[in-house]
């Protein structure tokens, strides 16, 4: 039998060809997948352990939790805890530690490192080993900053020149005293790195006389963990812990690994899909070959061989389909996965040096996919062939299916399909946190229901094309009537499509609700003509606001200023607004009350007047940071979005309790309104700042929806994966079924059908089956589109089901273009058979 099963696959090359690309391609995703998340993890994990080659132990400071009325807080790591430190049993040298956001434009102006990645240090002494200086000399004073290799190498920055630069709002112009190299994973992911001396580093990030760590070097012969044990008997325990260099490296690379799961995990989702959408074709194939060796294996059964044997030949070859795809797989997987990488650098995204990682793990999975897949969708067809009687195999009376199993298999798709729709429109009723699982549950059964279903569908809805199809005369009649002739076939199919389709629609869908409903939010909620913030988010020097409010153009302006805050035990945080304008600038809705704040007078939204159970005129006792405390009255509750929310009151209150005030973001008003000129201007008047962002409206919607519509980019790239594959099944079931229909087709050549109507008919039978995918696809993609929408709708007020009809046209035009595309080779072969040779196959 195992001679039998390796004559049979030798046999069939070319049918199983399509089975090993369909195969091949989800393997290649799987394994490309883990080399590249692999490799970049491996890279900077070794990057991240060299960082930590100048520290034994790190002592940071210890924060104090929030309890009663009083606010948690972070120590401060002060000169004389770093003396205590250096002279610690054990210690060979103690360093401090500052760091910041800092933005580097280059020479264009233009910010380097795109603001998360721009930072900024301090230089220990006049050599410091963390950083080796490769040119110049150790930065001195205020005018002076060392910038990292790779960032003077991008921008062209030598010692001598001068830089422009901004720590959370001036801009500062300072000249290279040096260039230093690092192993620092944000360089090399193409951010920044300048380095000030200590005394400016502590001025320019706000800890003056203090530091952010204390990085302690043990002496000969001291280890890490005496080091550490001396530190912990020597600093005070309430307020500083401390770390052995060796655990900072290994919470690094757990940290690393951590964040790199969720981009393997969705890589793998869509690698999943494509497998699964493969299964399909793995199915289609065996069973017609099974088909076409029925008599064969009837043959087989009548002289001996147990039904047990037939399956496990049919599996035999399924293992070695399965293990060559296997094969192949992992060898296109791993050029994917060093493709990935040369194609992030040539987006400009650059990551630490290191060689490409293929782990045992990794070939195991790529072997064992491609195989379990295989048999799997093998083993039905396998079981289906052996369990058909020799004698009714020799006739071929097994060949149509019975009444009790299209009744039975119609009955399962359509309780599942029920129970999809019935659990999915239950999720719809529950809020973002609870539906969700409830929701992905549904969707699941949903799938399985309608493909279950498939069979059935096909019937109306390819009898609904004949109108069309009778355009094309006998080839038309002849397409429609092969489309439905095998429901089965069909429905496997088509759903290689579907299910592609579903959640390219489905995404598409959200996506263009989400953006519609983003820039109502920010058009609702936002009078103001422009926000101004820093490029990473972060604060916001208060002397931005002052100069803002100086400009003779500005008409109205209020800064945004956060603080932590304890309110009946809880904390909250109050964001701090210059009350006499904040009215001109928003336009939030008010529930109750009136739109006031000034003095004690602080509007609330709707979440924390219903937590706390306020309403107009409700008083309550605040808890600021310094202590102290004070009585303030809720004038007004409003309908908070995710921009603007929380408990509003006046900076002339909020700010003296504040002992380092800043802000998060300055909302502006000009007299001439929002245009290109005033935008300019008022980037201007700020020094051109390339730290410092200035949106409008549309700017802001764009920003918040930039992330969805990466996304979206990312998942129409990696579904294009599924929509090859459904392609490789198409191809492969027309050249199967024109295999199959070869004495047919020899018989209609020789009653005078052309050439070119049998290409016809192939071609249509092809885009029938096509469309028909593609119908199912974007009915459940729209549908899952709105049940998602329901869901997001309970956080996101102002959003609504948006149709994108243009789009879903194309992706229409595109299960068109698959099917023309699909049918050109196997219409092809149809009509270039040999009518005689054709007639007398068997």
């Amino acid at each position: 039998m195992f001679r039998t099963a390796l004559r049979n696959v030798l046999a069939h090359k070319a049918r199983l060809l399509m089975t090993v690309l369909a195969v091949m391609l989800g393997v290649a995703f799987v394994s490309g997948t883990l080399v590249f998340t692999n490799t970049i993890s491996d890279a900077y994990q070794n990057s991240s352990a060299k960082g930590f080659d100048q520290v034994d132990v790190a002592v940071r400071a210890k924060y104090q939790d929030s309890e009663g009325d009083r606010v948690g807080k972070t120590p401060e790591l002060t000169q004389a805890l770093l003396d205590r430190a250096t002279k610690a049993p054990g210690a060979a040298s103690a360093t401090g530690v500052v760091t910041g956001f800092t933005a580097l434009a280059d020479k264009d102006g233009k910010l380097i490192g795109g603001g998360w990645q721009s930072e900024g240090g301090n230089y220990w002494g006049t050599k410091d080993a963390r950083y080796p200086l490769t040119d110049g000399h150790a930065p001195r004073g205020k005018d002076e900053v060392l910038i990292d290799s790779k960032t003077a190498e991008r921008a062209g920055y030598k010692v001598g020149d001068t830089v422009r630069m901004s720590v959370n709002g001036p801009v500062l112009t300072p000249r290279v005293s040096g260039i230093f190299t690092t192993d620092d994973g944000n360089v090399a992911a193409g951010g920044s790195l300048a380095l000030f001396d200590t005394p400016t580093a502590q001025q320019l990030f706000g800890k003056k006389g203090t530091y952010d760590e204390i990085d302690v070097k043990a002496a000969a012969g001291t280890g890490q963990s005496a080091l550490k044990s001396a530190l912990d008997k020597t600093l005070p325990s309430r307020l500083v812990e401390t770390t052995t260099g060796r655990q900072l490296a290994d919470d690094q690379a757990r940290m690393i690994s951590s964040s790199m799961s969720g981009l393997k995990q969705g890589l793998l989702v869509f690698a999943g899909i494509s497998l699964f959408v493969g299964t399909f074709i793995i199915a289609n194939t065996f069973t017609m070959l099974v088909a076409q060796r029925t008599r064969e294996l009837a043959l087989m059964r009548a002289v001996g061989a147990s039904r047990r044997q037939v399956t496990r030949s049919v599996l035999i070859e399924a293992f070695v389909v399965g293990t060559v795809a296997g094969a192949t797989g992992l060898v296109a997987g791993i050029g994917i996965g060093a493709g990935l990488r040369t194609l992030l650098g040539s987006f400009g995204a650059s990551m630490p040096d290191g060689p490409l990682v293929i782990t045992p793990g990794t070939v195991v999975a790529a072997l064992a996919v491609g195989i379990v897949i295989t048999v799997l969708a093998a083993w039905l067809p396998g079981r289906r062939a052996a369990k058909i009687p020799p004698v009714a195999a020799m006739s071929s009376v097994h060949a149509k299916a019975t009444t009790k199993s299209l009744v039975l298999r119609n009955t399962f798709g359509a309780l599942f399909s029920a129970a999809g729709v019935a659990v999915i429109l239950s999720a719809t009723s529950m809020n973002a946190d609870t539906g969700q699982g409830l929701m992905g549950m549904g969707a699941v059964l949903l799938i399985i229901g309608v493909f279950v279903l498939t069979p059935l569908l096909s019937r109306p809805l390819i009898a609904a094309a004949a109108p069309v199809l009778r355009v094309f005369g006998v080839s038309g009649k002849l397409a429609r009537q092969n489309s439905v002739r095998n429901p089965r076939r069909t429905a496997a199919t088509a759903s290689a499509l579907m299910i592609g389709l579903t959640l390219i629609t489905g995404m598409t869908v959200m996506a263009g609700s989400l953006q519609t409903a983003i820039d109502k939010m920010a058009s609702s909620a936002i009078r103001a003509d422009y926000v101004v913030s820093m490029a990473n988010r972060g604060p916001l020097s208060p002397g931005v606001a002052k100069k803002i409010a100086a400009d003779t153009d500005v008409t109205a302006s209020s800064p945004l200023r956060n603080a932590e805050s304890r309110i009946d035990g809880q904390t909250e945080f109050l964001t701090g607004v210059n009350g006499s304008a904040i009215g001109k600038l928003t336009d939030l809705k008010v529930d109750d009350g009136s739109f006031t704040v000034g003095g004690t007078q602080v509007v609330v939204d709707q979440d924390r007047a219903k937590s706390f159970g306020w309403k107009t005129g409700s008083q309550f006792t605040v808890h600021y940071e310094d202590g102290k405390s004070q009585k303030l009255t809720v004038a007004g509750v409003y309908e908070g979005n995710d921009m603007l929310n929380g408990i509003m009151l006046d900076n002339r209150t909020l700010t003296p309790h504040l002992s380092d005030p800043s802000d998060m973001q300055v909302m502006v008003k000009t007299a001439d309104g929002a245009s290109d000129a005033a935008k300019d201007k008022l980037e201007k008047s700020l020094g051109s700042n390339p730290a410092i962002k200035v949106q409008d409206k549309q700017d802001i919607s764009n920003d918040i929806a930039q992330m969805f519509t990466m996304m979206l980019n990312m998942l129409y790239g990696l579904l294009g994966m599924a929509v090859i594959v459904a392609v490789l099944g198409v191809i492969n079931t027309l050249a199967m079924s024109v295999f199959e229909r070869s004495q047919e087709i020899g018989m209609l050549r020789a009653i005078g059908l052309d050439r070119k109507a049998v290409k016809r008919m192939v071609r249509l039978e092809s885009l029938v089956i096509s469309l028909f995918g593609g119908v199912l696809g974007i009915g459940l993609g729209v549908f899952f589109g709105w049940a998602a929408g329901e869901l997001l709708g309970t956080k996101m007020p102002t959003y609504e089901l948006v149709l994108p009809w243009g789009r879903m046209a194309v992706f229409l035009l595109l299960a068109a273009t698959v099917g023309i595309l699909a049918a050109l080779w196997p219409a092809r072969r149809a009509a270039r058979l040999n009518m005689l040779a054709a007639i007398k196959a068997e």
